[in-house]
């Protein structure tokens, strides 16, 4: 296959702190040889596990990225027994565009893997984190949060694997994480995405989904900063054991959990993020915005659970996520 064009100005095999990046070349109107450049850090000191975090996956979502930076001008080897790989930007022409997606493909990133040496920006740089980063690391972490249209109760999660040595180790990571909510996450659709990449070489991976609304808050900023920490403790690259605390264990049974909007309109919530729903309660309307007087369409819950994500934005389309009921473990 062919050779990655990235190339990194870190070593990733030296001891010490490095800051660099990973060189993309990127020819375009404004730049004949340019390139993009994706901010990197490594932390190294002797032999030890490597623990690869990440944020900027989706590049309109930001306790990821703030939560990396302050880590990247943090860390001190001294402090550290193995390696650490630092990427707080990993879409980044969506993360300096405040987009999901970039701006130079349409690309998003979480769909992109196994990646692709010879194709578009997003490819190119998914096929490096397949190739070079992943076969590095034991222990991954993706930092996610709803973005500008979604919005979560703050969760660590997992996926359901056939493999269950390998999920109780990843089960194990997210317990260790303790965010207020712990989620065994099912996906509307796994294809493709850096979870499903990491798992099948038998990574130790775990997510989040840490808020949304295309910002951040003090306390969604907390979880994330805290629960990098504790990672890194479970991993054993930090000495002493993670930060205690009370973790509510959720699960998604079936794809019930997903409520779709079968219209378009004006979105009216009727449960709040975290409330306790029962099975057939009302959780939203949708007005027709074209016309006064004719009645919403309302969406029940399926199921008796925790009311875990909801739509963000005011107005929400046909086959957008009203929201996503999740079950107490």
């Amino acid at each position: 296959m062919r050779a990655n064009p990235i190339s990194a100005t870190v070593n990733y095999d030296e001891d010490g702190v490095q800051h660099g990046f990973l060189k993309l070349p990127y020819s375009h109107d404004g730049s004949a040889w340019g390139s993009i450049m994706i901010p990197i850090t490594v932390a190294r000191n002797g032999d030890g596990p490597t623990v690869l975090l990440t944020g900027g996956n989706h590049g309109d979502e930001y306790e990821g990225p703030v939560a990396l930076f302050d880590l990247a001008r943090t860390i001190k080897y001294e402090d550290i027994s193995g390696r650490v790989i630092i990427v707080p930007g990993m879409n980044y022409p969506a993360f300096r565009a405040a987009r999901r997606t970039s701006p130079i493909d349409s690309g998003n990133m979480n769909r992109t893997f196994p990646g692709n040496p010879a194709g578009t920006v997003t490819e190119k740089i998914a096929d490096y984190f397949q190739r070079t980063l992943l076969p590095l690391a034991d222990y991954v972490l993706d930092i996610h949060s709803g973005g500008k249209t979604l919005k979560f109760v703050p969760f660590c999660a997992v996926h359901f694997q056939d493999d269950k040595v390998q999920e109780e180790k990843c089960v194990a990571a997210m317990r260790a994480f303790n965010a207020p909510f712990s989620m065994m996450l099912l996906e509307v659709d796994s294809t493709g995405m850096f979870d499903t990449a990491a798992e099948e070489m038998g990574k130790i991976f775990i997510s989040t989904e840490l808020g949304g609304g295309g910002s951040t808050t003090v306390r969604s900023v907390a979880i994330a900063k805290r629960g990098v920490k504790n990672f890194l403790h479970h991993a054993g690259v930090l000495a002493g054991e993670p930060e205690g605390g009370e973790s509510v264990a959720l699960y998604m049974p079936d794809h019930r959990c997903f409520i779709s909007s079968e219209t378009t309109g004006l979105l009216e919530l009727c449960v709040d993020l975290g409330d306790v729903v029962m099975e057939g309660q009302l959780l939203a309307r949708v007005y027709d915005m074209e016309r006064t007087g004719s009645d919403p369409t309302e969406y029940i819950s399926p199921m008796e659970g925790i009311f875990a994500a909801r739509h963000f934005p005011g107005l929400i389309g046909m086959g957008d996520i009203v929201g996503v009921v999740a079950v107490k473990a």
